[in-house]
């Protein structure tokens, strides 16, 4: 029992937690949180989590992935790819299940780990599967031939999350260029493969070695990273990075980003109307954008590289983690205000409960192999439970009961902690390092590496200023920069009638007479004679008490004349 964090599955019993005590490396449950499978390098097991008792039993040693149908039909296992001198073109290393009897269904080769394992549909009518350069799609898990087929390369496939009743399924497909030619993602709605309007929306780009595709909850979009090995800039070591949108509607977009660097994370809301994305050299900014790719809310910047939504979408968490040293800011979303600033160092996972109220971050193998556990928190920063594995221990995963969306409703955001016994870690004020010799002067401004640049509202109308379309603010520069302009040349012209005047009736020596004016353009002297029997018409009509014009008084002292042609 958990002080303060709600039981998942009500009559989960303890003795299932001891149910296997040898070390494994691979969980998993269900979508629906009915069936919980692991692997501990004798078998495969699947239990019912609610009362412990066991559903299936496969002799599978080797198994490194597990993953359930939709329905909970099948189950998918994934070993490592071998050859052996009696297999020399090795064994099906991808099996598929049916669950309940434990009948075999289909062996395959999958020898990549990415993608190894096939989308379903939600109720399980289609199954697709990528193959070298095509896709397999299957209906009604009659794995025996194939429904359709098509020769495109893909990347990653992904069909509808919503009911098919309510959404025909769609499939985002990768194309990678080749002789000159673009690169390209594509949506198609399943079966409609062939023609040239056949796509429901088409984005091409030039700068991709390889793509990462997420879709929203609703399936009514997908945003698409597009990533290189080489920034032929050289601004970067680890690439270069655009991001694309791309919807069911038609619609397509570049993200427009404000600072340049690699993008770290990409994050839908569960509401599937914004997301977030975080990028820029460090210190790194995040930005939430619209549907139409518009930015909404700026955090600033801070060393974070990862964003995470809530279940229920009311709150974002960014973090810093990997090489950064795991400071959290928890955000709510509705106000974009912050609740907490906790800190979780050395952390290699994080995520959400279902219930939207508590958090998990762990420290796992093989990313490090010391000090390896778990910590449960509340949002607000408090740490509810904490455990550490044992010394010559490993922790390698650590996952919450999934449960279906709507489980749990949500709750309204408390911005303090509540008491705990392991109390709260707040992240202490930082400084910016200063070398030993300036440690006894005090700080400047300028001792700083970098200057955070603080949170900005940027929705329409949010500081109380009247909204502009952008023609009208690109006009509105235009004013600006002109009225800018007009100022700096009239404070260039530092004379003054009065100056004039004062120096035309009691003329001082002409070092002490400092006359910055500039000479128009249209009196232009290109002869050094005439400019010196001009200087002498000019002396002599002011010795005879003449008042010179403002442009003769500029004239006469040009600092440009030479001084032992001008006289006393």
């Amino acid at each position: 029992s958990l002080p303060g964090v709600p039981h998942l599955s009500p009559r989960c019993t303890p003795p299932l937690s001891q149910a296997d005590c040898r070390p494994s490396r691979c969980v998993t449950f269900s979508g629906d949180g009915t069936l919980f499978g692991w692997c501990n390098g004798q078998n495969v097991s699947i239990v019912n989590p609610s009362d412990g008792a066991v559903v299936s039993t496969f002799d599978l040693p080797k198994t490194a992935l597990l993953e359930f149908s939709p329905l909970n039909n099948i189950l998918v296992t994934w070993q490592l790819y071998t050859k052996t001198q009696d297999s020399p073109q090795g064994e099906a290393n991808l099996q598929l299940w049916e669950l309940r009897s434990g009948r075999l269904i289909k062996a395959l080769y999958q020898k990549k780990v990415e993608s190894w394992c096939p989308s379903w549909s939600e109720d399980e009518k289609i199954c697709v599967r990528i193959v070298n350069n095509e896709l397999h799609f299957y209906e009604d898990n009659d794995f025996g031939k194939d429904a359709c087929g098509g020769s495109l390369c893909c990347c990653f496939i992904y069909l509808s999350v919503v009911p098919p009743a309510v959404c025909p399924r769609q499939v985002a497909v990768y194309v990678p260029g080749s002789k000159g030619a673009p690169s390209f993602v594509r949506l198609y709605q399943y079966p409609a493969f062939g023609g040239p309007t056949a796509a429901l929306a088409n984005k091409s780009f030039f700068k991709a070695d390889r793509v990462t595709m997420q879709w929203n909850r609703k399936a009514s979009a997908v945003l698409v990273t597009a990533s290189t090995e080489v920034d032929k800039t050289g601004a970067s070591y680890y690439g270069e990075q655009t991001l694309h949108y791309l919807g069911v509607n038609g619609e397509t977009a570049l993200v427009q980003l404000s600072k340049n660097g690699p993008i770290y994370d990409v994050a839908w809301s569960p509401s599937s109307a914004e997301f977030c994305v975080v990028y820029g050299f460090m210190p790194a900014k995040a930005t939430v954008f619209n549907l139409k790719c518009d930015a909404v809310y700026d955090f600033g910047t801070g060393p974070r590289n990862s964003a995470y939504y809530s279940p229920q979408g009311h709150i974002l968490i960014l973090a810093g983690f990997g090489n950064l040293r795991g400071q959290m800011e928890v955000w709510d979303v509705k106000n974009y205000k912050q609740v907490s600033k906790p800190q979780a160092p050395d952390a290699t996972h994080f995520s959400w409960c279902p219930d939207g109220e508590h958090i998990v971050t762990a420290t796992c193998s093989p990313r490090l192999r010391v000090s390896n556990g778990y910590k449960i928190w509340h949002y607000a920063g408090a740490v509810l439970q904490q455990w550490d594995v044992a010394a010559g221990s490993e922790l390698w995963e650590v996952r919450w009961q999934s449960l279906p969306d709507g489980s749990f409703p949500e709750r309204p955001i408390k911005y303090q902690a509540a008491p705990s016994q392991l109390g709260s870690t707040q992240a202490p004020p930082t400084q910016a390092y200063r070398p030993p010799a300036l440690r006894h002067l005090p700080a400047t401004p300028s001792s700083k590496l970098h200057e955070d640049e603080p949170p900005q509202d940027l929705r329409p109308g949010a500081s109380g200023e009247k909204s502009l379309s952008k023609s009208a603010l690109k006009n509105q520069r235009k004013r600006e920069a002109k009225k800018a302009a007009k100022q700096v040349r009239l404070e260039s012209d530092t004379c003054t009638g009065a100056e004039i005047q004062a120096n035309a009736v009691t003329p001082a020596p002409l070092e002490k007479q400092r006359i910055t004016c500039s000479l128009p353009t249209s009196a232009v002297y290109t002869n050094t004679t005439h400019k010196l029997k001009a200087i002498e018409e000019l002396k002599e009509q002011q010795a005879s008490g003449k008042v010179l014009q403002k442009n003769q008084v500029m004239f006469l002292f040009l600092p440009h004349v030479p001084q032992t042609n001008m006289g006393s």
